[in-house]
């Protein structure tokens, strides 16, 4: 069986290039062989590009997170641009809306999201999508900027009734579920993927955050923990796990525009 985790911070599980390479051979181990590399800032993005660009299997997006609204960089747009055209930049984010933390103002970080979404229209990338009890405008937002390429909720967090708006407003949208999934008081989370298509659904591991809950002894959540939260979600489909994962491989790999072989 394959893996495909969408959404990983790698740069955040160590800092040290040789700890990042031992993490990445850990996943394919585990059978976790692709992985989208995640940053919040554009530094950080370079950073990680650099140290991973030889990394078979290992995929990047590049954006801008709401917590960098005051500090995108200078000449930001143009280097998401550039670095959009790079091998293996599969798609923009993690870009969206952070009302939890209220980084900046929400002015501020609706106009840094909408900048985004445009320009992964004009760049023809699907966006990952930053959600924190800010659902309502993101939606709103995305009714007027959905990008061609569609987008993911990643880490999501609303309830069914959300993901059930989002789908009948045809956004050609995707919903990632982390290891907080596999929480007993996830009910919100629960519901929705009783009532998801499953041809809708991708699993992150959100690392080194949201640790499944079968790993609670662990200090921070890895790549190749990805499968605890795929057995669970087996567990809740009533699904045996290789089907349930060559549906997810599949869903992962047509959302970010790769081959599935």
């Amino acid at each position: 069986m394959q893996f495909f985790d969408t959404h990983a911070h790698i740069g955040l599980i160590y800092d040290n290039p040789i700890e990042q390479f031992r993490v990445i051979q850990q996943a394919k181990q585990a059978g976790v062989t692709r992985i989208v590399s995640i940053n919040n800032n554009l530094h950080d993005f370079k950073k990680e590009y650099t140290i991973l660009k030889s990394q078979k299997g290992i995929y990047h997006a590049v954006g801008v997170g709401p917590s960098e609204v005051t500090t995108p960089g200078e000449n930001w747009i143009q280097t998401i641009e550039e670095s959009a055209g790079l091998p293996n930049v599969v798609a923009i984010g993690e870009t969206g809306l952070d009302y939890y933390k209220q980084y900046g103002d929400k002015r501020s970080q609706i106009e840094l999201f909408i900048t985004q979404l445009d320009l992964a229209q004009k760049l023809n990338k699907p966006v990952i999508i930053h959600n924190r009890e800010a659902g309502q405008d993101i939606f709103d937002i995305l009714q007027d900027h959905i990008p061609d390429k569609g987008v993911v909720f990643h880490c999501y967090s609303e309830d069914a009734a959300y993901a059930k708006k989002v789908l009948a407003a045809d956004m050609n949208a995707y919903f990632s579920f982390a290891g907080n999934l596999t929480y007993r008081n996830a009910k919100n989370l629960h519901d929705t993927v009783m009532n998801l298509p499953l041809d809708r659904i991708v699993v992150e591991t959100e690392s080194p955050f949201m640790i499944p809950a079968d790993l609670r002894e662990q200090k921070r959540t890895k790549p190749a923990m990805l499968v605890s939260t795929v057995r669970f979600l087996a567990e809740m489909l009533d699904m045996e796990m290789e089907p349930l994962a060559k549906q997810l491989w599949n869903n992962s790999c047509t959302f970010f525009g790769l081959p599935e072989e």
